[in-house]
């Protein structure tokens, strides 16, 4: 086991502070998911799940332009480290950009082993993600493109897409997906781009994608989904 806290050291070109607190997601199925380890100086170790959730969850995937958490798995779901478990304490809010944003604790040196290896499975690079919605399973739909947001065109997005969007998330089955920036207009760019899913995908880069140029498309046009069935545990 290792502590968070450790001693900054100096070197002839430089220094590498302790609270360095950089992630990366390893042994996972896409560069967007994994077992989560965070570099301290110049030691990784993997982190404790006891008190890992869905928010610092979320911040890790913000911090490594991989969309927004979908889940958070415990017990070594992508396999047991190896080396140091930390077992300091993150209490995000889930809006911060970095994991240097969320205040850290101290734990307190409990039963931790890499058996007890937190993971991360995040959105993916491309999003998608929900936003200004009556909870994580509904709002505007938005995509990333490199590092900027995005919202989605509502005459080229369809149930077929918004299927692929559920499965994306992990948000159950489609209630409905209202057009009209339903949830409030966005900001940024809208898309061009046409999703052609065909609705048994598990991924929305999965789909065939294909500009669009005969409408004129706003924010007035931002598409929403609104899903049932909420997914919000991060157990496996």
């Amino acid at each position: 086991m290792g502590s968070l806290f450790l001693v900054t050291r100096l070197y002839d070109d430089g220094v590498i502070c302790s609270d360095h607190r950089y992630p990366r997601l390893t042994s996972g199925d896409s560069p967007c998911s994994g077992r989560l380890e965070i570099q301290y100086g110049e030691n990784w170790g993997t982190v404790c799940d006891l008190d890992w959730d869905l928010k610092d969850a979320n911040v890790v995937c913000s911090q490594l332009q991989c969309g927004v958490a979908v889940s958070g798995p415990r017990y070594a779901h992508f396999g047991e480290g190896t080396g140091l478990v930390w077992t300091d304490i993150f209490e995000c809010t889930g809006n911060e950009t970095s994991l240097l944003d969320c205040r850290l604790f101290q734990g307190t040196q409990q039963e931790c082993s890499h058996r007890n290896d937190a993971s991360v499975i995040c959105s993916g690079k491309h999003g998608p993600r929900l936003i200004d919605g009556t909870n994580r399973c509904s709002g505007r739909v938005e995509v990333l493109h490199g590092d900027q947001w995005g919202t989605v065109c509502d005459v080229y997005f369809d149930l077929e897409d918004a299927n692929v969007v559920c499965e994306h998330i992990q948000c159950g089955t489609v209630t409905s997906i209202p057009g009209g920036a339903h949830f409030g207009k966005g900001a940024g760019p809208v898309w061009k781009e046409s999703y052609g899913c065909q609705g048994n995908e598990t991924r929305l880069w999965d789909c065939p994608v294909s500009s669009w140029e005969q409408f004129s498309c706003s924010h007035e046009n931002d598409a929403s989904v609104i899903f049932r069935d909420v997914f919000v545990s991060l157990s496996v």
